[in-house]
């Protein structure tokens, strides 16, 4: 018997490409007058998808038809199938074996601009379902006829520099080239005598590197070191069209105590869905995204996250998880009471746990899950502190779980509201229903009241209370990033590190900060017991290699602007001394503890983008007065 054939033309293309697509059928055997077929393109409404036609009789612009031997066209019907669409032609006469049929997605007439988008990343093979069924009663077959057409990535755009962010001088490290186009998918698509140029500054005169760009899209630069210590940016440079690309800061020490990690804690991936594509999803956040670290955070109820799908996320995390190339992490989220409880986001230190469900009674309440698990089993992240009826207010606040908190993630900052100065609030674009801002849950506000925990960032989300964001027409930013400090690149170290508040929170972009007082680093706690001295002067150090140049650094104490620094390059090293008394700018405490001060970082770009430090605290503990001195006889 002969097999039916399935060919596409073309059978490659680009991503995020427009054009006529064919899709030509030679069946094997008769198909009768009232044939159906069902053309399924396997796409959707999602952004970065397939783009879909339009079926109607007059439309000449991105539509869909099918075309006979006798090259009349037929436009189908268009079926929701609850989701997606598919297409349904009803052949009005019969096709012999062998005759084609070439269903065309696109535009009619060779002058037409608006033709039909490809999806915006890259797929080898990818499939479009062709179903028959030749009794017209839309019973179709399980197995469908499968047209195949590969997804390369399009014209050269970016090229993306990985590499370390703190390195020792002499210490040799890798860097990872991602050659990219305008969607961020690897490619090699550029002319053939371009030339990538490798340059810094204070080049050795012996290295005077000049690149090919490889067909896979990405290359590997071994044994690369600097001989002084300083702040470094590796500059490549297109020779064909001077297009100049700039690498994150990298900051040479003599000798690095710490590393700074980067990566993100909650977030979904546009393209994967962690519940259903788990491996995909970790494999895009490591390998296109160039993360460091990543927690899962699928949310907790059975319909969002089965069994089965928790046992083959956890499964695959503990895969993913290797020392020295990235960390992966189990967590998942959890919607309490609002304002008491609020949107969690738990992260679990090791592998193989329990997703805890709010049907279970053990864990339907935050007191619960804190009274049956020790403080270093797990952290609770308070997560859209802000955001009106998911918020926190922190009047249950539990310092022992709740080590850090999200500051800013794709939808917006907790940390003060858009009056008092949130560059990026929560809140619509219009009068529709969605996400606003609230001050109960202002971060600033729990700072001020003796909350003490790190900031992190989180990113992208559609499930759970994120579901109906793009319907609610709720702004959206970008996704923000984590940096973790740690003595070593494990699992173990990069949990301990965000539990001891040693991180900090950007909107995105990998910007260097150190920040300390009386030498002691952000979320540390320091006390006049202790250190007399901080009675009466904060030694402050300040330094910041920004991926752009610095438009603000904000210094907060307490509630207050206590130092503004404007308008100053990319690289900025200071020391502030806050020689105020501090019995006369510190904060009442309630209860027994000391009445104390915190201070944090705002840090502003020119292009935006911000990092929001980790505050220090320091907890005025009062002399004891001197005993009375006997009198001589």
């Amino acid at each position: 018997m002969a097999r039916s054939i399935c060919k596409t033309h073309p059978s490659v293309t680009l991503a995020g490409h427009s054009g006529n697509w064919n899709f030509i059928f030679i069946p094997g055997s008769n198909l009768p007058e009232k044939t159906v077929l069902r053309f399924d393109m396997l796409t959707s409404d999602e952004e970065g998808s397939w783009q879909m036609p339009q079926a109607a009789p007059n439309v000449k612009l991105n539509c869909i038809w099918l075309t006979l031997a006798d090259e009349k066209r037929m436009i189908p019907e268009a079926v929701d199938m609850g989701g997606y669409t598919v297409f349904d032609f009803v052949l009005n006469k019969a096709v012999k074996a062998g005759e084609e049929l070439i269903i065309t997605i696109g535009s009619i007439g060779k002058t037409a601009e608006k033709k039909n988008l490809a999806q915006t990343f890259t797929q080898r093979r990818r499939p479009f379902h062709l179903y028959i069924d030749t009794k017209g009663k839309k019973a179709f077959p399980k197995e469908p006829e499968v047209f195949y057409l590969d997804v390369k990535g399009g014209e050269l755009n970016n090229i993306k520099i990985i590499g370390p962010s703190i390195v020792s001088r002499n210490d040799r490290f890798d860097l990872m080239l991602r050659f990219e186009d305008s969607y961020g998918n690897l490619t090699g698509y550029a002319p053939e005598d371009t030339l990538i140029e490798l340059s810094y500054d204070q080049l050795r005169e012996n290295l005077n590197w000049k690149l090919f760009i490889p067909e896979t899209g990405y290359l590997s630069l071994p044994n690369l070191y600097f001989n002084d210590p300083g702040t470094y940016r590796i500059k490549l440079t297109n020779l064909q069209n001077k297009n100049v690309y700039q690498s994150p800061p990298i900051e040479c020490v003599l000798s690095a105590e710490e590393s700074l990690f980067w990566g993100i804690l909650h977030a979904e991936s546009k393209r994967h869905k962690t519940a259903e594509d788990v491996e995909n999803s970790l494999r895009s956040f490591r390998d296109d995204n160039a993360l460091q670290f990543y927690a899962s955070s699928v949310f907790e109820d059975e319909t969002s996250t089965p069994s089965a799908d928790w046992k083959l996320l956890s499964s695959q995390i503990a895969q993913f998880n290797e020392e020295e190339r990235f960390v992966s992490m189990l967590g998942f989220q959890w919607f309490g009471q609002p304002s008491v409880e609020g949107l969690r986001h738990f992260i679990y230190p090791k592998d193989n746990k329990p997703v805890l469900r709010m049907k279970d009674t053990k864990s339907n309440t935050l007191k619960k899950i804190y009274r049956s698990h020790s403080p270093k089993e797990l952290l609770s992240i308070p997560c859209l502190t802000m955001a009106k009826g998911y918020s926190y207010n922190f009047k249950d606040f539990n310092p022992e779980f709740e080590r850090v908190v999200e500051i800013f993630n794709y939808f917006g900052s907790s940390e003060c509201s858009a009056k008092k100065g949130n560059p990026y609030p929560i809140r619509t674009k219009g009068r529709k229903s969605g996400m606003s801002e609230t001050e109960e849950g202002s971060i600033q506000k729990a700072l001020s009241k003796n909350c003490r925990f790190g900031f992190v960032s989180g990113g992208f989300d559609r499930r759970g209370v994120y579901k109906d964001t793009e319907q609610n027409d709720q702004i959206e930013y970008q996704n923000g990033l984590t940096g973790i400090f740690s003595k070593e690149y494990s699992r173990d170290n990069l949990f301990t590190s965000l539990y001891n508040r040693r991180c900090y929170a950007t909107t995105g972009a990998r910007i260097i900060v150190t920040f300390n007082i009386a030498s002691m680093p952000m979320g540390s706690e320091l006390d006049t017991h202790s250190k007399p001295g901080l009675e009466f002067n904060r030694h402050i150090e300040i330094k910041v290699s920004g991926t752009d140049k610095i438009k603000e650094i904000i210094v907060f104490r307490n509630l207050e602007k206590y130092k503004v620094l404007e308008n100053l390059e990319n690289e900025f090293e200071c020391i502030i001394d806050d020689s105020d008394p501090l019995s006369k700018v510190v904060l009442k405490a309630s209860g027994d503890s000391p009445d104390f001060t915190y201070y944090y970082l705002r840090i502003t770009q020119e292009d935006g983008h911000i990092a929001y430090v980790t505050p220090i605290w320091v907890d005025y503990i009062p002399p004891k007065p001197a005993g009375k001195k006997s009198k001589s006889k």
